[in-house]
């Protein structure tokens, strides 16, 4: 069963993630969860940065399709694509990111050493998750540590 410092290990390493984008890059929730060595958990990603803290730069975060599909945690619809367009990302006609122009894949643009660098780090800027985001990994059915009668 995952424990609690599991679960604030793997939200601490996801915003270390997130603090690494360049300026100018976005990434997808499915290459950070692949990162962070769990390729079947984009949601949890989602999870995690619905929650993250200020210093992350979220709105580096974006879904496979390009899509801003977490902009309404920013309180308006228009602020993440505004804040991206501020560092200088542009958007085509169906209000997307071209993923191969702009995108940052930490697995793929990321040596081993400087991955592990970031994850490293991670431990000096600790992240606790609340009980109910514990509880949400634990019991989603959706979540790959899902707590199941086998596991028990």
């Amino acid at each position: 069963m995952l424990t609690h410092e599991e679960a604030d290990n793997l939200a601490s390493r996801t915003y270390a993630l997130v603090r690494a984008c360049p300026p100018g890059r976005v990434t997808t929730y499915g290459w950070l969860a692949k990162a962070i060595g769990y390729p079947r958990a984009a949601r949890v990603i989602g999870w995690f940065m619905n929650k993250c803290p200020r210093d992350v730069p979220a709105q580096r975060v974006i879904n496979s399709k390009g899509e801003l599909s977490g902009s309404w945690a920013f309180g308006s619809p228009d602020l993440m694509r505004q804040l991206l367009e501020n560092e200088g990302i542009t958007f085509d006609d169906n209000g997307r990111v071209d993923l191969k122009r702009y995108g940052w894949d930490p697995s793929r643009d990321l040596s081993q050493d400087e991955l592990q660098a970031i994850f490293a780090g991670a431990a000096s800027n600790p992240t606790h998750v609340s009980e109910g985001m514990l509880r949400l990994l634990r019991t989603d059915k959706t979540s790959p540590f899902r707590v199941t009668s086998v596991d028990e």
